[in-house]
């Protein structure tokens, strides 16, 4: 069914596997189309060029998610097609783009796309903005967001810390933050004992979750660090190290022979497809994301979806979303600590205390949120535009 609003969400989506980024685009059009609204995903047909990408490949070998329609349209790297695509979408006229904006690299495409769409006066622009400031700097980073900054008519954020660096660039624009939704779209919880048969691992061991790419700034080494830490060498507990490696591995071996933990870690170091996502989680018993900086984390929301307390660290927007000492543990991103946080949970037996309360929680991250926000924002939008109405 059809509705008075046309909307396109600009960002990467299957067959791209871009991980949550790519997940939470596609289940926010789904969101858009419960809606009752007419919702469109122009995505990349080359997103970063082999050259640029630290992965093993871009492409997933899933099914496509049913009854979205996604385009692959978009090359980052060619300023023609930006030409081609946004004039495409212009002709579109639709009522509302939303970009997904996560990379200064990325800044120049979108925001050329968002220039020539608006040239139809008719469309207005959000960004939801993942990154301002990246993890990851580079020399141009400040001029390539600077430019698409000024593109947009308005942002969402996902993180507070990450709506104030929006103000490095402008202090005007129209904002609103909303907590990173449920990421709901990996399947129904099942119990622990299936879960671990299903990854082959003994069920008698308890289980830490390190899960996503893994890049230097989400602190894997911090995690290992602790885990040899001699308070915790007593402990049945073992790490899943669930991803593909995204930078150099050797760094991490050398801290596995360091501590001789080697058999304390299963690894699972490849692209995690999002059908078997639900089971790492189903098998953990703690997750653990040890980041360095972060802004907000697309692996809390899954682990809040699968009843699963938290050791994150106090960083960026982490600390906004797991309540300390009740959905988990907020700990300094220090080996020591992660360790300390760890040997507590199983020694003193909190999961019966942690669970009742995330599952609590996690009914306030839901997608009428995140539409009720973007609504609010095309309001005010509008109304700055027209101040009469």
């Amino acid at each position: 069914m059809k509705s008075g609003k046309k909307i396109i969400i600009i960002g990467s989506a299957h067959p791209l596997r871009g991980g949550g980024i790519s997940t939470f685009n596609e289940r926010l059009a789904q969101a858009f189309m419960e809606r009752g609204d007419e919702t469109v995903i122009f995505s990349f047909r080359l997103q970063y060029p082999s050259i640029f990408f630290p992965g093993k490949t871009q492409w997933t070998t899933e099914p496509p998610p049913e009854g979205l329609d996604i385009r692959a349209r978009i090359n980052s790297v060619n300023p023609f097609n930006w030409i081609r695509t946004g004039r495409e979408i212009s002709r579109l006229r639709p009522d509302l783009v939303i970009i997904r904006f996560w990379l200064p690299f990325l800044g120049p495409c979108l925001g050329v796309l968002a220039r020539i769409i608006k040239r139809n006066r008719i469309t207005r622009i959000i960004t939801i903005a993942d990154n301002i400031i990246p993890h990851e700097r580079k020399l141009f980073d400040q001029f390539l967001t600077a430019f698409y900054v000024k593109s947009s008519d308005g942002f969402v954020f996902m993180s507070r810390s990450v709506m104030q660096d929006l103000d490095r660039f402008d202090r005007n624009k129209p904002r609103r933050y909303c907590p990173h939704p449920l990421y709901d779209v990996y399947g129904t919880c099942f119990n622990r004992q299936t879960a671990c048969e299903m990854l082959g691992i003994d069920q008698k061991y308890h289980y830490l979750l390190f899960f996503g790419f893994i890049r230097e700034y989400k602190g894997l080494d911090i995690l290992l660090h602790a885990l040899g830490n001699k308070r915790l060498k007593s402990l049945p507990v073992r790490l899943l190290l669930a991803g593909e490696y995204y930078t150099d591995p050797e760094p991490y071996e050398q801290i596995i022979e360091q501590h001789q933990i080697g058999d304390r870690i299963l690894k699972f170091t490849q692209f995690i497809p999002n059908s078997e996502v639900g089971t790492y989680f189903c098998a953990a018993d703690l997750v653990v994301q040890p980041y360095k900086s972060a802004t907000q984390s697309g692996v809390t929301q899954v682990a809040y979806y699968f009843d699963k307390p938290m050791i994150i660290t106090n960083v960026g927007g982490l600390a906004e979303m797991v309540p300390d000492r009740k959905a988990g543990y907020v700990v300094d991103p220090d080996p020591d600590k992660v360790a300390e946080a760890i040997e507590d949970f199983f020694v003193n037996k909190r999961e019966k205390e942690f669970v009742p309360f995330v599952r609590e929680a996690k009914k306030k991250y839901s997608w009428e949120n995140m539409l009720l926000s973007i609504t609010e924002l095309e309001k005010e939008i509008e109304n700055r535009k027209d101040p009469g109405s």
